[in-house]
């Protein structure tokens, strides 16, 4: 998720540094897309080991990586960073399998390079890289080792549920809008397919990893469950029997090994000795089994209970469109009467703008929270955003608004008119309550 933007310098061994060679263009084509990078290769020498980084989810292009590349080459290695693809690619669409093979046609592209050693090319994979980037050597021999940067042990729907919980709850947000963004929202996305890969498990995958592997974790990770990842490593690796590993994991640094205080901000460079040990072990015997203790994790991840059939998208979108238009219909054929339902007019009034603002804000910052403010929440009342709070209490308008004009409506049913409009009005606030205690409107 996140690319590094600050070079460090890196000496391999006890053997001269080379100087980083004129960047080499290159292309090859996956699944009839023609991808392009760069290989950032050392100068001089016999044939340098290299490496292919693969990038983390959403859109990054060559350059994002290019201080690792430029670091990497002046230690000795030949290192290939390329445009990641759009096509096939979004929030809503991705095949890690796809991507895996994009790693693989740029390791072929670097192992045909002139002065790389076709027997020591593996990739590197940061975030959502960690998912891809074992797959990729799960499913090629020619990938020669695997280097991991904030990988994660569980699935990407628990591992997001995960981060948002741990930045809401940093934030000072508490009660029902936790549960709100980092279940019910994630479950219902992942139900409705507008989570790609939400249930990629990434373990069958390291069991038939043979390749050396080196795990690296920021302690102060909280993207990426950074414990769990160590443990599921460690243990998956064992049980398969690859004793070729090093796990490690760097203090004082955030998920993509920058230097950080608390793990939520990103100071400049990178965390100390990070460099350095990739580039030792990339050029050196992969020696192991060798793993950190894995760090403390305020809170663990959960798997996610599949949906019930109250739970359904399609019903939950239904519900809530069914009682925005009973809302949204009481003030529009207001429009169209000339007889006015006086007795009944305030309280109605009152349950059809409470019922609209509550429904149509809802709507409004449930979007805004699932594409990426959940991880910035702003100011906080109560435990409570202040956008949430003013949701909740709309919401309990329309139920002390519903609960009036039904008594009124009952106590003068004979002695006004409108009575369709009123029943209307009344049934969208039937709707609106189990639907808002679902998305959390009605809990504390």
């Amino acid at each position: 998720m996140i690319g590094a933007l600050f070079a460090a310098a890196v000496v391999a061994g006890s053997s001269p540094v080379p100087a980083a060679a004129p960047d080499g263009e290159v292309s090859f084509t996956s699944h009839g897309v023609t991808l392009r990078g760069t290989v950032v290769a050392p100068e001089g020498g016999g044939p340098a080991p290299g490496i292919v980084m693969v990038h983390g989810s959403g859109e990054h292009d060559r350059d994002d990586y290019r201080a690792e590349a430029e670091a990497f080459a002046k230690a000795g290695i030949a290192t290939l960073i390329y445009d990641k693809r759009t096509e096939g690619y979004s929030l809503f669409e991705r095949d890690y399998s796809v991507l895996a093979d994009d790693a693989l046609a740029a390791v072929q592209a670097l192992r045909s390079r002139p002065g790389v050693d076709p027997a020591r090319v593996g990739v590197w994979g940061l975030s959502e890289g960690g998912w891809v980037a074992p797959l990729a050597a799960s499913k090629s021999k020619d990938v020669a080792f695997v280097v991991t940067v904030g990988a994660n042990g569980v699935s990407p729907d628990r591992q997001q549920s995960w981060a948002f919980e741990t930045y809401l709850r940093h934030g000072g947000v508490t009660g029902s809008m936790v549960d709100l963004v980092a279940s019910t929202n994630m479950r219902t996305l992942a139900g409705a397919g507008a989570f790609p890969e939400a249930g990629y498990d990434p373990v069958p995958v390291l069991e038939k990893v043979r390749q050396p592997v080196l795990g690296l974790w920021g302690e102060q990770d909280r993207l990426t469950p950074p414990g769990e990842a160590v443990r599921i490593f460690r243990e998956t690796l064992e049980r398969t029997g690859n004793r070729q590993y090093t796990l490690k994991v760097f203090p004082q640094a955030q998920h993509g090994l920058r230097r950080t205080t608390d793990g939520f901000d990103k100071l400049d460079g990178f965390a100390p000795g990070y460099l350095d040990l990739v580039a030792n072990w990339v050029n050196g015997p992969k020696n192991g089994p060798s793993a950190d203790p894995p760090p403390v994790q305020a809170s663990q991840s959960v798997a996610l209970a599949p949906l019930a059939w109250y739970e359904a998208p399609w019903l939950q979108i239904g519900v809530w469109a069914l009682a925005l238009l009973a809302f949204a219909a009481y003030p529009v054929t207001a429009l169209f009467r000339r007889r006015k339902d006086v007795p009944l007019a305030r309280p109605a009034r009152w349950l059809a703008s409470t019922g609209l603002l509550a429904t149509v804000g809802f709507l409004a910052y449930y979007v805004v929270l699932t594409t990426g403010a959940a991880m910035a929440p702003g100011p906080v009342l109560f435990g409570r955003t202040l956008p949430w709070l003013a949701l909740q209490l709309g919401a309990v308008g329309v139920v002390a608004a519903g609960v009036v004009t039904a008594v009124s409506w009952w106590r003068r049913r004979n002695e006004t008119s409108g009575g369709v409009r009123v029943g209307l009005l009344l049934a969208g606030a039937v709707l609106f309550v189990p639907w808002a205690v679902h998305w959390g409107l009605l809990v504390p």
